[in-house]
């Protein structure tokens, strides 16, 4: 009954649903109370919902929590945040800045998307490049 391998192959197609199925559907999560400094690196999207002091590389999104903060450098696809930044942000798609957050330093994104109930300050800087027609 249990060695039958008609049984071992049905489990294992049943099972293929139920776990993630690579990176990109894999959350990295960093808690309330728990603080890291350093380098962190990341292949998946990763919330953050302690304290990062350092380098953040990650190839997909970072979320920062209402309770979350990172000092330092951040590099990523997506990124949300809700909670504290401070450093150079480096967002290659969507930055979403959200009303409870706290930004602070350089950011740059290839998009902006920020809530409206948003009460800090963000400055653009001019370019010192001449724009071609």
């Amino acid at each position: 009954m249990f060695n039958s391998k008609k049984n071992d192959s049905t489990l294992a197609s049943n099972n293929r649903g139920s776990a993630p199925s690579g990176a990109s559907n894999a959350l990295n999560s960093l808690v309330k109370g728990t603080k890291v400094e350093g380098t962190v690196s990341s292949e998946s999207d990763i919330r953050i919902d302690g304290i990062i002091v350092g380098t953040l590389n990650c190839k997909s999104k970072v979320i920062i929590g209402p309770t979350g903060a990172i000092e330092g450098d951040v590099k990523c696809e997506n990124a949300v945040i809700e909670g504290r930044f401070e450093g150079n942000l480096k967002v290659n798609q969507l930055l979403t800045v959200k009303d409870s957050a706290e930004v602070h330093g350089d950011v740059n994104t290839n998009k902006l998307f920020v809530e409206q109930r948003y009460k800090g300050v963000l400055v653009f800087p001019t370019s010192t490049k001449p724009m071609h027609k």
